[in-house]
């Protein structure tokens, strides 16, 4: 496999980083529950479909469009981390899904198919190529001609605190680390709703649509819960890991984000506000 996206591979396939999504899987299944609903709404997934799901992490997408699909339909999830991989195929094995496989490919450079899928899916899987037109463009060679992609990524930081809150607390503890391109491969490198319009078009993607939609994360029944997984995961834990912070500065930092999470405690646990880019977009006829 021609892979050009090896340092992607490195962070989620053999880092500590990427180790802990697989610690802490169960609380952020539920907490993007929401954003993955609406991919899955707006994707118009029907029973009988081939569907590829892209950045496919440890399944929870791959198996709930497995099940929309059905037995006569399909489901492939692509990912670049063998761990994540490996634990995708255990739950499909334990729900029983035998429409639903699993392949480590780099959706840039990888055949993912001869045009014949009648649609694509991601939660959060598409904001870490190294070129993101020649990505897309490689991606929507995989499907039928008209067939659709819907993504969701992040929109920009001030409006997602589940990033920003613990980012600014693990900064003003530990300070800055070196500045990076905004829109260079990460988390958020999609916070752009024209520029990534724009790569998709430069794609020769068609009926191209970016558009934020707001919603409330499903985060952990406790505020102090939810503050240790937003500092655990996400742009907090690459600062504390960057001036390799102690148990002291982690503590520090959480009991920062517990103050300003308050807000977000409901009856039911907490609830983060987020504001999503859903991307859409056509192959040509």
């Amino acid at each position: 496999m021609l892979n050009i996206n090896g340092d992607q591979e490195e962070f989620w396939g053999k880092s500590e980083m990427g180790a802990r999504w697989l610690t802490f899987e169960d609380q952020l299944d539920t907490l993007f529950q929401p954003v993955l609903e609406l991919v899955l709404k707006r994707s118009g997934l029907s029973r009988g479909m081939r569907i590829l799901d892209i950045g496919c992490g440890t399944g929870a997408s791959a198996l709930a469009a497995a099940q929309l699909v059905g037995a006569e339909g399909a489901v492939r999830g692509i990912d670049i981390s063998e761990q994540f991989l490996e634990r995708a195929r255990q739950r499909a094995s334990n729900a029983g899904l035998g429409n639903l496989s699993f392949q480590y490919a780099d959706a840039q450079t990888t055949e993912l198919s001869r045009g014949d899928i009648d649609a694509m899916i991601s939660r959060f899987g598409v904001m870490f190529f190294a070129d993101p037109t020649v990505a897309f463009a490689n991606m929507a060679r995989a499907l039928k001609p008209g067939a659709q992609m819907t993504f969701a990524a992040w929109g920009g930081l001030s409006d997602n605190p589940w990033f920003k809150t613990p980012h600014i607390a693990a900064t003003a503890r530990l300070g800055q680390p070196p500045k990076v391109d905004r829109n260079a491969p990460g988390p958020l490198a999609f916070h752009d709703k024209d520029r990534v319009a724009g790569l998709m078009t430069d794609a020769g993607l068609v009926d191209v649509q970016v558009t934020t939609v707001s919603l409330m994360l499903n985060g952990p029944l406790s505020v102090e819960d939810a503050a240790l997984l937003c500092t655990r995961v996400g742009p907090a834990a690459r600062v504390i890991a960057h001036f390799n912070g102690t148990e002291e500065d982690v503590r520090a930092i959480v009991d920062t984000v517990v103050l300003q999470f308050e807000e977000y405690l409901t009856s039911e646990g907490t609830r983060v506000p987020a504001a999503i880019n859903l991307l859409q977009a056509r192959r040509s006829q």
